[in-house]
């Protein structure tokens, strides 16, 4: 298990866009619609493997007859960064609390993802979403590389050593920091042609 990719949520796709684009230096490209949760998104390669994606409420499709996902009936005005997803090669052994492993399907991508019924963030953001891709070519694969990589993501939340337990031994990624704090925050430092960025 290790980082897939990370999401920043936020109300309106554009806002979130731009404040990605002015954070990092570099332009997203386009992603797609999510009808089964009603949003859509915006992406930037990370290299091999890895991805950044801007995500909010789609207003060009119904609203959902489930709660959105990544916590987006309530998205933030402000864009943040609000999730953290794992790749791993099985779905089998997730903590309970991960929530419902959900099949999805769009073009020649298929995955399955963990979303809890209500559509929040297990433990506010601080334990990522689990996803397994079943078939096409990792996302990261069809994006431009435009020189920025992922060197930290902190995580914070009051009890630390419990997210590590939920994560398990399979999770090897040492780019993650998990560290106590009063309450679920996060950040990430990128690598990028003008330097060190921080979202």
């Amino acid at each position: 298990m290790e980082i897939d990719h990370l999401a920043v949520v936020c109300s309106d796709l554009a806002t979130g866009v731009a404040s990605v684009e002015s954070a990092l230096g570099v332009d997203l490209q386009f992603g797609g619609q999510h009808v089964h949760y009603g949003t859509h998104n915006r992406l930037l390669g990370l290299g091999p493997g890895l991805y950044l994606e801007v995500i909010a409420p789609d207003p060009d499709v119904p609203r959902p007859p489930r709660p959105r996902w990544f916590g987006l009936d309530a998205a933030p005005k402000v864009p943040r960064l609000g999730n953290w997803i794992v790749r791993s090669d099985t779905m089998a052994g997730l903590p309970p609390e991960a929530g419902a492993i959900v099949p999805l399907r769009r073009g020649d991508l298929e995955w399955e993802l963990t979303v809890p019924e209500d559509g929040s963030l297990c433990e506010g953001g601080a334990f990522p979403s689990i996803i397994y891709w079943a078939s096409g070519p990792h996302p990261s694969a069809r994006l431009l590389d435009v020189g920025v990589r992922l060197t930290a993501l902190t995580v914070s939340h009051p009890e630390p050593d419990r997210i590590r337990a939920m994560l398990g031994p399979r999770f090897k990624d040492d780019r993650l920091l998990l560290i106590a704090g009063p309450e679920v925050t996060m950040s990430a430092e990128f690598s990028t042609p003008d330097g060190q960025r921080t979202l």
